[in-house]
C-alpha cells in the first residue's frame, strides 16, 4: 500500500467528516477508503478515528497525526508545484464550483480556451448558487459574489457585479412603468431572490444620493436560482434586479427593459476563493489566473463606484 496515498485518504476522511463523502470526493469505493485507513491504524498501532453511523471524529492521537500529515503533504505538494515542468504544464484533476449564471454566461462558453491552454487539467465543474464547503467537499476553488465571511480562506477579487432594475415589455404594457421605487410596493408585482442555503429573501435595493429604499414585499414570486430568476422576469412575472452582465443580451433583443436607471444598487464584489493549502498548486494557480483574465475582458464585470 502506498503510504502517501493512505495519508491523503486519512486527511480527506477527517476533512469530509464521513467515509462516504471522502470516498465520493476521491472517486474511490467506500470499502477502499475504509481499508486504507484501517491499514494505516494497524501500521501505526494507534486508533486515529472514532466511528459512528453518521460521522467520524478524530481521536487525540488522530488529531496530532492529522496536523503533522497535513503539513507534510502540503510540503510535498509545494515541492512538486515549484518544479519548472509542473509550472509550465500543470496537470491533474481540478474541482471548481461556480454560480449558475457565471457558469452559463462566462465560464462554460470559454472552457475550450482553458483546455487548449492546459490540456492536462481535468475540470470537475460544480454549478450551483448554493455555497459549498471547500474543505469538506474537497473543492479546489470557487467563484462567488459577496463579501467573504470565512477569513481562513484565500481570496482574489476579480470583478464587481452591477445590479439594475428590469422588467419585460409585456409586463410593463400590462401593469405600467414605475417611476419611483415605492410604486413597486404599491402597484406592482416584484420577483425576489432567496438564498438556496439560508432561505433569506433579498430585497430590491435602490440608492440615489442620500436616499436608500429597500423593497421587501409584497412579492409575486421568489426564486433561489439565478438563471430561473432571469427566466421569471423574461416571462413577465414582475419587476426584479439582475446584473448588467446578465441583462445585456436581453436588452439587445428587446426582451427586457431597464427601469429607473437613476436609482442604483450597491456593487457586489466577485472573488475566486481557495483553501490556503492550495495556494501553490500549479493547476489551481492556472485556473485562478485564467478566471481573473476572463473577468478582466468583460467591461460589465469591472464596474466601479
Amino acid at each position: 500500500m502506498d503510504q502517501i496515498q493512505a495519508m491523503r485518504i486519512f486527511v480527506r476522511v477527517v476533512e469530509a467528516g464521513t467515509f462516504t463523502r471522502a470516498a465520493d470526493s476521491l472517486s474511490l469505493p467506500k470499502a477502499t477508503v475504509t481499508k486504507h485507513v484501517q491499514a494505516l491504524e494497524e501500521r501505526l498501532r494507534v486508533k486515529l478515528l472514532n466511528r459512528t453511523t453518521r460521522r467520524v471524529t478524530v481521536t487525540p492521537d488522530g488529531a496530532a497525526y492529522y496536523d503533522r500529515t497535513v503539513r507534510l503533504l502540503t510540503d510535498l505538494d509545494d515541492i512538486e508545484a515549484s518544479m519548472t515542468n509542473a509550472r509550465a504544464n500543470p496537470r491533474g484533476r481540478l474541482r471548481v464550483d461556480v454560480g449558475t449564471s457565471v457558469a452559463q454566461l462566462l465560464i462554460i462558453p470559454h472552457l475550450a480556451e482553458f483546455h487548449a491552454r492546459y490540456p492536462d487539467i481535468q475540470v470537475d465543474l460544480g454549478v450551483s448558487d448554493r455555497m459549498v464547503d471547500l474543505i469538506g467537499d474537497n473543492v479546489d476553488c470557487v467563484i462567488r459574489g459577496g463579501e467573504l465571511t470565512d477569513q481562513s480562506l484565500v481570496a482574489r477579487r476579480i470583478g464587481n457585479l452591477e445590479f439594475i432594475t428590469v422588467a419585460s415589455p409585456a409586463y410593463l404594457e400590462r401593469k405600467g412603468t414605475p417611476t419611483h421605487p415605492l410604486e413597486i410596493e404599491e402597484k406592482h408585482a416584484s420577483v425576489i431572490y432567496f438564498s438556496p442555503q439560508s432561505g433569506r429573501h433579498y430585497p430590491l435595493e435602490f440608492r440615489k444620493g442620500d436616499e436608500s429604499i429597500d423593497i421587501t414585499g409584497p412579492y409575486q414570486l421568489s426564486v433561489n436560482e439565478s438563471n430561473a430568476y432571469v427566466t421569471s422576469l423574461l416571462a413577465g412575472l414582475g419587476i426584479g434586479q439582475i446584473t448588467s452582465y446578465q441583462a445585456a443580451r436581453h436588452f439587445k433583443s428587446g426582451a427586457l427593459v431597464q427601469l429607473m436607471p437613476e436609482w442604483t444598487q450597491p456593487l457586489l464584489p466577485v472573488y475566486v476563493v481557495y483553501p490556503p493549502n492550495r495556494h501553490l498548486s500549479a493547476k489551481v494557480r492556472a485556473f485562478v489566473d485564467w478566471a481573473a483574465e476572463l473577468f478582466q475582458r468583460e467591461s460589465y464585470l469591472q464596474r466601479v463606484v
